[in-house]
C-alpha cells in the first residue's frame, strides 16, 4: 500500500476516530445471561441432636486436633501436612486453575504477532500489462516485516462471563484442596486413634494370656496332685489358647494401620514405626454452632457452589454466541524489494479495520449449547443442594453418635465394674470350694471381654468426634484466608 505524506494526516485522524468508537463501545457493552445469586436453601434454627453444651460457636481452629492434647498426632499431622502426596496433587490443580484463569483473562487484550517473511517471486509477462520485458516477467525478492492484531470486541460480556467461569473454577480447587486436607487430617486421627486402641487392647490381652499361663500351670500341678480333673486343665489350656488368638489379631490390625499410617505419612511401610501407647480417657466437647453458619464452613458444599456459580457464567457465554461479533484487525510494518531501504519511512505498511460476524445459520447449534449449559446447571444445582442438606446430616450423625456412644461408655464401665467384682467373688468361692472350675473361667471371660468393649467404645468416641470436627468444617472459614501448607 502506497501513501503520500498528505494522505496521513487525514488516515490517522480515521484511525482514531475507529479506535474511539471501538472503545465506547466496549465501555458501554453488558453482559448477557443470568447474574449468579447463592440458592435458597432449607435451613433449620438449630441441629436436633444438640445439647445445652453443644450450643455455642465452634472454636476450631485448622489445627484442631490439638484438642486431644496428643504430643504423638501433633507430629504425624504436621509431617502429613507437608508430605502427603493427595496434598500436593490437590495444590497442583489450583495452581492449574490459576493458570487457566489467566488464559482466559488474556482475551481482554489484544493479541499482537511479528510475522516477517522473505519471498522470491517471478511474474509472468502475459499477466503483467505494464511489463516491457519481452523476454518475460519480472523476478524480485519481497521483504515484508508485519506487526499483525486482533482484537475481538467484548459487547455482549462474553470474555466476562468466561473469566467469571474461570474465577469461580480457582475458588471450586481452591476449596477443594480445603477438602483433600480435612480428610487427610481426619483420617489420620481416625488411624493413629484407632491404632492406640489396639495397643490398650494389646496390652490388656498380654497382661490376661500372663494370666491364664499362670492358671494352667497351676492346674496342671493341682491336676497331678488330684486336685483338679483333667476336664479343668483343659478348660483353662482352651481359654489362653483362644486368649492368644485374639493377642494374634489384634497384633496383626494394628500392623495394618501403621501402615496406613505410613502412607498418608508418604512413606514406605517397612520405613515406619510407631512406639506403643495410649490415648486420653474423655475426648473435647466440640460446640455444634448453628446451622446457618455451618454452610461457610464447609469446603464441600464450597465446591459444589463455585461449581455452580461457574455453570451460571458459561450460560451467559452461551447466549452471548447468539449477537454478532466485532472484532478489529490490522497490521502495520515495512515492504520493500530491497534490503537497503526497508526500514525507510516510505517503505511503511498499514491497514485497520473492524470486521462484524452475524450468526444466521447453524443449524440449531447454538440453542443446542444453550440448552445444554441450562442443564448443567440444573445439575449441579441439585447437587448443591444435596451437598448442604449432607452437610447437615454429618453433624447431625456426629452428634448422636457421640451421645449414644458417651451413654455406651458409662454403662460399659459399671459392666467392666460388675465383671470385676464377679472375677473376685468367683475366686474367692473357687478356693473355698463353693463353685468349680468353669465358674472361674466363665468369670475370665466375661471381664475380658467388657474390658476390651470398654477400650473399643472409647476408641469410637474419640473418632466420633474427630468426624464431627470434620462436619463442622474442621477450622475452615469461606471468608478467611487458606492456611499456608
Amino acid at each position: 500500500m502506497n501513501l503520500s505524506m498528505n494522505d496521513q494526516p487525514h488516515r490517522s485522524s480515521s484511525t482514531f476516530r475507529l479506535l474511539a468508537v471501538l472503545f465506547a463501545t466496549t465501555m458501554a457493552s453488558c453482559s448477557v445471561g443470568p447474574d449468579y445469586h447463592r440458592p435458597e436453601v432449607p435451613t433449620p434454627a438449630a441441629f436436633k441432636s444438640a445439647t445445652a453444651a453443644e450450643a455455642g460457636a465452634p472454636q476450631l481452629g485448622h489445627d484442631w486436633w490439638k484438642l486431644f492434647n496428643d504430643p504423638a498426632l501433633n507430629n504425624l499431622e504436621d509431617e502429613a501436612l507437608k508430605e502427603n502426596q493427595s496434598i500436593q496433587g490437590a495444590m497442583a490443580s489450583v495452581e492449574a486453575a490459576r493458570a487457566a484463569a489467566k488464559g482466559v483473562k488474556s482475551a481482554f487484550y489484544p493479541a499482537i504477532s511479528f510475522d516477517p517473511s522473505v519471498t522470491r517471486q517471478h511474474t509472468s509477462a502475459n499477466t503483467n500489462t505494464f511489463s516491457n520485458n519481452s523476454s518475460g516477467g519480472a523476478t524480485f525478492t519481497n521483504y515484508l516485516l508485519p506487526f499483525d492484531l486482533t482484537y475481538e470486541v467484548d459487547i455482549w460480556g462474553q470474555v466476562r462471563r468466561s473469566v467469571e467461569a474461570a474465577n469461580a473454577q480457582v475458588q471450586a480447587s481452591q476449596a477443594d484442596l480445603e477438602v483433600v486436607r480435612q480428610t487427610l487430617e481426619a483420617d489420620l486421627a481416625q488411624d493413629y486413634f484407632t491404632l492406640r486402641s489396639y495397643d490398650v487392647q494389646y496390652k490388656t490381652l498380654t497382661d490376661t494370656v500372663a494370666t491364664y499361663q499362670k492358671q494352667v500351670d497351676l492346674t496342671n500341678v493341682q491336676f497331678r496332685a488330684g486336685l483338679e480333673s483333667a476336664g479343668d486343665v483343659a478348660s483353662a489350656e482352651a481359654l489362653l489358647d483362644s486368649t492368644r488368638t485374639q493377642q494374634f489379631e489384634i497384633g496383626r490390625q494394628r500392623d495394618e494401620e501403621e501402615f496406613a499410617i505410613a502412607i498418608l505419612l508418604n512413606r514406605a511401610p517397612t520405613d515406619f514405626a510407631l512406639a506403643a501407647g495410649s490415648t486420653s480417657e474423655e475426648p473435647p466437647i466440640i460446640p455444634a454452632g448453628l446451622p446457618a453458619d455451618l454452610l461457610r464452613r464447609r469446603p464441600d458444599v464450597a465446591v459444589a457452589e463455585a461449581n455452580l456459580a461457574a455453570a451460571s457464567a458459561q450460560i451467559g457465554v452461551a447466549v452471548s454466541e447468539f449477537y454478532p461479533q466485532l472484532s478489529l484487525t490490522g497490521d502495520a510494518g515495512f515492504e520493500s524489494i530491497k534490503t537497503s531501504n526497508l526500514l525507510d519511512w516510505s517503505s511503511r505498511i498499514w491497514s485497520l479495520g473492524p470486521s462484524v460476524s452475524f450468526p444466521l445459520f447453524n443449524g440449531g447449534k447454538l440453542s443446542a449449547n444453550l440448552e445444554q449449559q441450562q442443564a448443567a446447571y440444573k445439575e449441579l444445582l441439585a447437587q448443591y443442594r444435596i451437598q448442604v442438606l449432607s452437610a447437615y446430616q454429618d453433624v447431625e450423625n456426629s452428634l448422636t453418635d457421640l451421645h449414644s456412644r458417651a451413654d455406651e461408655a458409662k454403662s460399659q464401665a459399671a459392666a467392666v465394674a460388675a465383671s470385676q467384682d464377679y472375677y473376685r467373688l468367683t475366686q474367692l468361692q473357687y478356693q473355698q470350694g463353693i463353685v468349680d472350675y468353669l465358674t472361674v473361667i466363665d468369670a475370665d471371660r466375661t471381664l475380658l471381654a467388657n474390658q476390651l468393649t470398654a477400650e473399643q467404645i472409647l476408641n469410637e468416641r474419640l473418632v466420633s468426634t474427630v468426624l464431627l470436627m470434620k462436619a463442622l468444617g474442621g477450622g475452615w472459614d469461606g471468608n478467611s484466608p487458606p492456611p499456608a501448607h
